[in-house]
């Protein structure tokens, strides 16, 4: 198992969900405003575009022994999320449906098909929402959300 192979998993996982714009595997930066608003501009069912995407990184891992020549790695993720603000469109109540649409896709699939183990720790499992709220990304304003999930393996 490889660090890389979660992250992929963890990517495809986010994906699949309906609608969910541009997913991409760690944070995403350019020099040019507009290519930087390129990595995350989504082209929506009807033509029309708007900043919705997703960044994921990899923030820490802890490995500890667990006896019997098992070793279980905990690997810290954070998901950043970005969807343009439009009050009209009540495009909160979107951005809302999108993080709880994810949430439900990796409750549906802890194992990640397999790769990590889907036995909780603790209290928490599955993907967190610790803080939302707008922001100005790319130079628009946005709906932003910082997720948080742990992946774990043994090795």
């Amino acid at each position: 198992m490889s660090l890389a192979t979660h992250r992929a998993a963890l990517v495809a996982l986010i994906q699949a969900v309906p609608n969910i714009g541009r997913v991409h595997a760690y944070q995403r930066y350019a020099r040019e405003d507009s290519a930087f608003r390129a990595h995350y501009l989504h082209t929506l069912s009807g033509g029309a575009k708007q900043l919705r995407g997703w960044q994921i990184s990899h923030v820490g891992v802890s490995e500890t022994y667990v006896g019997v020549g098992r070793t279980l790695n905990e690997h810290n993720w954070v998901i950043r999320g970005y969807l343009a603000l439009d009050d009209a469109a009540a495009t909160e109540l979107t951005f809302d449906d999108l993080v709880e649409a994810m949430r439900a896709a990796y409750r549906a699939n802890p194992t990640l098909g397999g790769l990590a183990t889907g036995e909780p720790i603790g209290n928490e499992d599955g993907i967190q929402k610790r803080d939302a709220g707008p922001v100005m990304f790319c130079g628009v304003l946005c709906h932003s959300a910082l997720l948080t999930l742990q992946t774990r393996e043994y090795v």
